[in-house]
């Protein structure tokens, strides 16, 4: 007989109870929904139970779920004894798979098995306490536990008031905690009743079950065995438990009452909405929709087949379910229909006195802009309106088109709108998406007319030379429609799905360059020219504009900092030479910043920038005095680019006489080598006529070099002056003054015209060449120069070669 079975045979020898025995069902037979009271007897070995919750107490009746497997062994055991007692010990939150009799306390309570039942790998059973035990000895260290136990006295101290006074107090604090807490119900109640301030070991221990402490805390009130220390232990938990619950209770009735408050408001309006519905003075959400649709068409004069469209969805909307997508759709469409403000118009301010001055007031130079914009705004004073107007304004980056379209805007009192179009691909931008697509929505147009809410805004469209192109549609063939002013009348946007007007828009475009505009649309637009700035037209824009803008966008007062005219000059000449003004206001946005933090640091009340300490706010110069290069074989052309004019020394030497040979250098484009032939074809030919030995170029191995190497440059520009390089090679003969042409060249000998005259004048008088040659057909764009550019220059026109000739050689 093993060691187990000698334990079960001296436990089965103790005694048995006839009247109650676990059953084959697991159930207790003899044992009705009543507590069995405790038997006296208490056996020396019991088998021991671990949980994991919180210890179980003398005083508690209370069911426990254990796992079938693990522990079917130790309930057969149990009830195979006599006195069904099992004990159960707390071992906190130790692992079943780590557990080992090392983990059990030394005390416990031994309970009375009642009920048992299993299902779905569970056993559950009504454990009654019992009393306390202490493990004396292990006789079985491995499932089922085995250990033989004493059940100690617990003392009880003499002086019988104090203790009766810790019982009332418990017995007071759990009839507070009570009401507080309802969850312990009517049978708790009755349960108190049966115990008194004479038995206040059981009373303690009842005190102790029905608190939440942790268990830790309450194995060190089990393991108390001085009833008063006990006590001592346990009214601190209970006072705790009542302090939480209050607490519960506060939170629950003011989560009670908001809920209450809420559900309160919500029948009162339900009631509310009822009642006025039956008394014909409310509306649901879609009649609220459907009004405020309607009464935005008030006022309006709305194209009768578009207010056909409008009647047709509102008609849908009102028998759509307002949960519906449809209805989501049908109500957007109508937002946007309704939001476009159907022959609402500003009154164009046409006068051009107003005009003059808002323009002169926003910008510096520019005349010839300026008298473009006042002769268009004339016009439109005689036809009593300027809608229908495609104005382009071309020019370098920073010379301001974009703020001359918002003065466009100010002077004729009308609404500016606007959005870059560079980089845009998809043609629904300007034409707006499908309605059966998710998500669509209205184009730009649209937009821009819901915003300004007028019919006739002026619409910038920016940097409309930077269109993109790619499968989703070509949006510059979009815009041909919208920039038609035969076509603009009748704009089809594909959400809208109805015709609008766009004729009354005043369309002001800007770009950069036209080579990248596609020919049709450009063809419908007024080309406004924007050229770059000369050096006094960068004084007076960085004085009157740029410098008071940082200032005052800093809050640092104009008498703090001192920039002197002539280091104004200096910045303008050698670190913003750009055709527009943008890089010149980050040059002076630089001082500034320095000159606020000397403010800062230092005990200067301000703080002067001249030319000798410019240097420390902006380093060297980027730029140095351009010097016009002279000698044989050099000659100054002038070219275009899209920053504006510049200068373009144009090279060409003699590297041997051991045989003939022309080479060309300097990244030159396809139009400029076809420049380089002609002119060396030209030179060829006409020898004698220039005074140039015959026998030159047929043992000369010529190098024709446009500095810059690295620089790409192209342009039908540059004949005149390569040919004049050519020959001064072949004459010995140098251009003895600051001269600088341009010019295309024929075989034949005919100077072709150019573009670019403005911005080529510009550059010469920034390179300090005052005597410059161009084409005879270019006298008019010459003579149309303002005045201040053409004061001190010395022109010659040239209709052939050697018109040119004469001046640069005096032949």
């Amino acid at each position: 007989m093993n060691e187990h079975d000698q334990d079960e045979h001296d436990l089965q020898q103790a005694g048995s109870d006839p009247d109650e025995t676990l059953g084959s069902d697991g159930e207790v037979d003899g044992v009705a929904n009543a507590v069995i009271p405790a038997s006296e007897y208490l056996p020396e070995r019991i088998y021991l139970l671990p949980i994991h919750n919180r210890p179980f107490f003398p005083a508690q009746v209370q069911p426990l779920v254990i796992n079938r497997e693990r522990w079917e062994e130790t309930i057969r055991r149990v009830g195979n004894t006599p006195h069904h007692t099992l004990g159960v010990a707390f071992v906190g939150d130790t692992a079943v798979e780590e557990l080992s009799h090392e983990h059990f306390p030394e005390f416990g309570t031994a309970v009375k098995v009642h009920k048992l039942q299993g299902e779905e790998g569970q056993l559950q059973f009504i454990a009654q306490g019992l009393r306390r035990f202490r493990i004396q000895r292990w006789l079985s260290k491995k499932p089922p536990y085995l250990v033989e136990v004493s059940y100690p006295r617990e003392p009880v101290k003499a002086d019988e008031d104090e203790t009766r006074a810790y019982a009332m107090a418990i017995i007071n604090g759990i009839k507070e905690l009570l009401p507080i807490n309802p969850l312990y119900g009517e049978e708790l109640k009755h349960y108190l009743n049966r115990f008194s301030p004479h038995e206040p070991g059981p009373l303690t221990d009842f005190a102790a079950a029905i608190t939440s402490a942790k268990g830790p805390e309450l194995q060190a009130v089990l393991e108390t065995l001085p009833v008063q220390s006990r006590m001592e232990k346990v009214l601190p938990l209970l006072r705790k438990e009542i302090d939480v619950a209050q607490l519960q209770t506060e939170i629950s009735e003011q989560v009670n009452a908001q809920m209450q408050e809420r559900q309160r408001e919500f029948f009162l309006r339900e009631q509310l909405k009822v009642i006025q519905r039956e008394l014909g003075i409310s509306k649901d959400d879609r009649e609220n929709d459907v009004d405020t649709f309607r009464d935005r068409l008030e006022g309006l004069t709305v194209p009768p087949k578009v207010y056909t469209r409008i009647e047709e969805e509102l008609d849908k909307l009102s028998v759509l379910e307002t949960g519906s997508p449809e209805y989501g759709t049908t109500r957007n469409y109508l937002d946007w229909l309704t939001s476009m403000p159907w022959g609402v118009r500003s009154q164009d301010q046409l006068d051009l006195v107003h005009a003059r001055t808002v323009l002169d007031r926003d910008h510096d130079g520019l005349k010839d802009v300026k008298e473009r914009i006042i002769e268009f705004l004339a016009e439109g004073t005689f036809k009593g309106d300027v809608g229908g107007s495609i104005l382009l304004l071309v020019g370098p980056p920073g010379v301001g088109k974009t703020s001359v379209g918002r003065s466009i805007a100010e002077a004729l009192g009308r609404e500016f709108y606007r959005f870059s179009v560079g980089g845009m691909r998809d043609e629904a931008e300007i034409k707006g998406h499908r309605r059966t697509y998710i998500g669509a929505m209205p184009g730009k147009l649209v937009q821009a007319l819901k915003e300004v809410e007028v019919e006739n805004p002026v619409i910038m469209l920016d940097e409309i030379d930077k269109l993109g192109k790619s499968f989703q549609g070509d949006p510059a063939s979009a815009l041909l429609e919208v920039l038609d002013p035969e076509q603009n009348v009748d704009f089809l946007d594909h959400y809208l799905d109805v015709r609008l007007d766009l004729s009354k828009v005043l369309f002001v475009c800007t770009a950069n360059t036209l080579d990248s505009i596609p020919g049709p649309l450009l063809d419908r637009m007024e080309q406004i020219r924007l050229s770059g700035y000369i050096a006094e037209e960068k004084m007076a824009i960085a004085k009157h504009h740029l410098w008071p803008k940082l200032l005052e966008r800093d809050r640092i007062p104009r008498k703090r900092i001192n920039l002197t005219d002539a280091a104004l000059r200096q910045v303008i000449e050698g670190y913003a030479r750009e055709a527009g003004v943008r890089q010149l206001e980050k040059q002076l946005h630089s001082i500034v910043r320095k000159a606020a933090v000397k403010l800062l640091e230092g005990d200067q009340a301000s703080v002067r920038v001249s030319v000798k300490n410019l240097e420390e706010y902006l380093g060297a110069p980027l730029f140095r005095q351009e010097q016009v290069l002279k000698g044989e074989g050099v000659v100054t052309g002038l070219a275009w680019t899209a920053m504006g004019g510049a200068t373009l020394p144009i090279e060409a030497g003699k590297v041997h006489a051991l045989s003939r040979g022309f080479k060309l250098t300097g990244k030159l484009g396809e139009v400029m080598q076809e420049s380089a032939n002609i002119a060396y074809s030209y030179a060829l030919g006409h020898l004698a006529e220039y005074g140039v030995d015959a026998d030159f170029f047929d043992s000369a191995f010529v190098h024709l070099h446009v500095p810059e190497g690295a620089t790409p440059k192209d342009g039908p520009s540059a004949g005149v002056t390569m040919t004049t390089a050519l020959l001064s090679l072949a004459r010995h003969q140098g251009v003895d003054r600051p001269l600088a042409m341009t010019g295309e060249l024929t075989l034949t000998g005919q100077v072709l015209p150019v573009g670019g005259i403005r911005e080529k004048i510009i550059a010469a008088r920034r390179s300090k060449i005052f005597e410059v040659i161009l084409p005879e057909a270019n006298r008019r764009d010459y003579d149309e120069l303002p005045d201040f550019l053409k004061e001190g220059m010395t022109v010659h026109f040239a209709k052939r070669y050697r018109d040119v000739a004469k001046v640069a050689f005096g032949i």
